[in-house]
């Protein structure tokens, strides 16, 4: 028997112009938690959408080997038939079908083409318990959680009795007691018998869950060490190339006047039923606030009610210097001086089939045209200058937004609210997803940009980032202010109290 369930030997696969991946050996041992890392655009997908039959064989150079035996792909359906079970980070699940349904969706529990509901909601029970989930099978996915959804997507996966799981950035989008409890199942998942792929950027999750890790960079395997055997600044120097001895890169700073105030900011969405009640804060030029909370506390719909985007107002006020905001739209916001980018970037703040130009001039686009034509030179001028400032990694700026990796996607959203010359800018989630040595240049262009006299208000479910980079700490709970936190006062544990509802 082989010491190995799946070795994927000189494995190289080209794009036009790329080669994604170089030569690259991956072994896995069964039973254990194998982390894959690297920095955006290491090859670490590109590598197990080949395992997943994505880019089936034929489209790449190299062998998969499965339990001693050489296998060819054809689709993602051999693969799966091969007990191989893929859950990415955007997760693939029907919210408008019920938890059940999307467990047995493609492999129906039928007879002569009738679905036996009794025994789809039998098994949907069975698996959901492997997982820790006591939630009603009939439920909508809508109604659920990410947390809950992304545990629903494991149960989906080991119904398929997936014996090799691969997570792609499992606990992006959870929050730190969401994420604790994935970890746990995942132990307990491999205690029986399920070995797992665990991709993440969370060298912190990696550490605690990881048997071995192997490192991507460029396209190339550089290593794979037993867990013992590293720490996290010698696995940072294997992802990036370089030594990196100063993660967060913080400046010393005298916050200066106020900037943005905010006073008994009260909405409420009627959909939801849900409030932001009586919100007040102050935000000094050449400051970072820190906005900290649990998963659902009202930190980004606080922001977004600022657009109009999110609730409607009952009460409050804003002031920017000192002059009343009363934003109508999300264009008043912005032409106040107040930019938003937002947490998904993906679905918010990039047109991914446009070209980088087109999307840093996006929300500018009135600034520089003339009778509804726009300056097509003053447009290009001006993306190519955030593009080089902000050392944005592409072959130019007529290259798809889509195509490019997730830190410098990231880049191209701050260039185009930086492109609209903000005094306020506000930043949720802005390394979410992102490789250490991309977040490492994100916190130094955040720096740069309260250097200018932008004032910067950061939302991070990263307790560390927050810590790291922020000069005051504001933590919300269901939908209030309940800690506020000069960072020499900040610690984790102070901020999960005020986070939890804590006084």
């Amino acid at each position: 028997m082989s010491e190995y369930i799946l070795q994927m030997a000189g494995i190289t696969k080209d794009f036009p112009g790329v080669k994604a991946l170089d030569n690259v050996t991956f072994s896995v041992k069964p039973g254990e938690i194998h982390a894959l890392v690297g920095e955006n655009g290491a090859g670490k997908s590109t590598l197990m959408k080949i395992l997943s039959g994505v880019y089936p064989g034929g489209t790449y150079i190299g062998s998969i080997i499965i339990d001693g035996a050489e296998v060819k792909f054809r689709d993602t359906r051999q693969s799966e038939r091969a007990g191989i079970a893929i859950i990415y980070q955007e997760l693939a699940l029907v919210k408008e079908l019920s938890v059940a349904e999307n467990i047995c969706l493609g492999d129906e529990i039928a007879t002569a083409g009738i679905i036996d509901w009794d025994k789809s909601f039998a098994k949907a029970e069975q698996v959901l318990k492997k997982v820790g989930l006591s939630i009603n099978p009939t439920f909508p996915i809508s109604y659920l959680g990410v947390g809950e959804q992304q545990l629903v997507a494991i149960a989906k996966a080991l119904s398929k009795e997936a014996r090799i799981l691969v997570l792609d950035e499992p606990t992006a989008a959870l929050s730190e007691g969401e994420s604790a409890k994935l970890l746990k199942i995942l132990k307990d998942l491999r205690a029986g018998g399920v070995t797992c792929i665990y991709i993440s950027h969370r060298l912190k999750e990696v550490f605690e869950i990881a048997d071995r890790i192997t490192v991507l960079r460029d396209g190339k395997t550089v290593a794979t060490h037993d867990r013992k055997d590293l720490d996290e600044n010698k696995l940072i120097s294997l992802m990036v190339g370089r030594e990196v001895t100063n993660i967060y890169p913080r400046k010393p700073r005298a916050p200066g006047d106020v900037i943005l105030e905010v006073k008994d900011w009260t909405v409420y969405d009627p959909n939801i039923n849900k409030t932001i009640a009586d919100v007040n804060f102050k935000l000094r030029r050449g400051e970072i606030l820190g906005m900290a909370g649990l998963i659902g506390a009202g930190r980004t719909e606080l922001v977004m009610s600022f657009f109009r985007f999110w609730g409607r107002k009952t009460n409050g006020k804003m002031f920017l210097e000192g002059k009343e905001v009363d934003p109508k739209d999300a264009g008043s916001t912005i032409a106040a001086g107040i930019s938003l980018a937002s947490e998904d970037r993906k679905r918010y703040g990039l047109v991914l089939d446009e070209d980088v130009c087109r999307n840093i001039s996006l929300a500018s686009l009135e600034r520089i045209s003339k009778y509804e034509i726009v300056n097509a030179l003053e447009e290009i001028r001006s993306a190519e200058h955030y593009s080089k400032e902000l050392r944005i990694k592409t072959p130019s700026i007529e290259q798809k937004a889509g195509n490019l990796s997730g830190g410098n996607q990231q880049k191209v959203v701050l260039g185009k609210w930086l492109m609209t010359m903000p005094k306020v800018l506000i930043l949720d989630e802005p390394t979410r997803g992102i490789d250490v040595g991309a977040k490492v240049e994100i916190y130094n262009i955040i720096n740069e940009l309260v250097d200018k006299g932008v004032a910067v208000i950061v939302i991070s479910s990263d307790l560390s980032e927050v810590l790291g980079i922020c000069d005051r700490i504001l933590v919300m709970h269901e939908g209030r202010f309940t800690g506020e936190l000069p960072i020499k006062e900040a610690t984790q544990e102070k901020i999960m109290h005020y986070a939890t509802g804590g006084k």
